[in-house]
């Protein structure tokens, strides 16, 4: 079984830098209130990794956009990512943006933030669905694909067991030590985004691979 898009959706969800952003988000919110928060979050990380499995190809077909060109894009977006995160912010943290205090304004009024911010774009933005379209069209056979969507599932039971632990892991780890793991996942993350390019750029320029 490769384990290798398991890794790379691990390196670029990475639920542990998102820990900091749900405790502000759901500060002030009952035990109950916070269990809910955290089962849409986990569910909805597996739809969005589910979805892209089973209908990124047929959503690429439609655009007529080629896996090739994607393979570029999507390697663009993950480098971008691993920059991010050797800053020690979040794969899909944008500069210049106020996702936490948007989340903090949806928070204090109550409504869910479960979905957005911190499934969309926080844990699941474009880099990661990206990665899982490229990996589906390497999938060959039955199997290959459910296992695709199977490390969707524990993507999902990861992003509930850091949320669920979040307080422990925010008092163990500190932010030195969040920062720390999340530079370590970028730096795995950037190597495999040059891969994924480097593929992606031999397929459309022949001439580039070494024969």
């Amino acid at each position: 079984m490769d384990l290798k898009p398991l890794i790379t959706l691990l390196a670029i969800v990475n639920p542990l830098a998102i820990v900091p952003f749900f405790i502000h988000y759901t500060e002030g919110f009952s035990p109950a209130q916070r269990r809910r928060t955290i089962q849409v979050a986990a569910f909805s990380a597996f739809c969005v990794i589910a979805a892209c499995a089973l209908l990124g190809l047929q959503i690429l077909d439609f655009f007529n956009i080629s896996l090739q060109s994607f393979q570029v894009g999507g390697g663009m977006l993950l480098l971008i990512s691993a920059m991010n995160m050797l800053n020690a912010q979040p794969a899909e943290a944008k500069p210049h943006t106020n996702d936490l205090e948007e989340g903090a304004e949806k928070a204090a009024a109550g409504s869910s933030i479960a979905v957005v911010p911190l499934t969309i774009p926080l844990l699941t933005g474009p880099a990661s669905m990206s990665t899982v379209v490229i990996y589906a069209d390497r999938a060959q056979t039955f199997w290959q694909h459910a296992a695709l969507i199977g490390y969707g599932v524990v993507i999902g039971l990861a992003t509930a067991l850091c949320f669920a632990l979040a307080d422990p892991i925010a008092r163990v780890l500190g932010k030195t030590g969040i920062n720390v793991m999340t530079r370590l996942m970028g730096l795995i993350l950037a190597a495999l985004a040059v891969e994924v390019m480097a593929d992606g750029l031999g397929k459309i320029f022949p001439v580039l691979v070494a024969r």
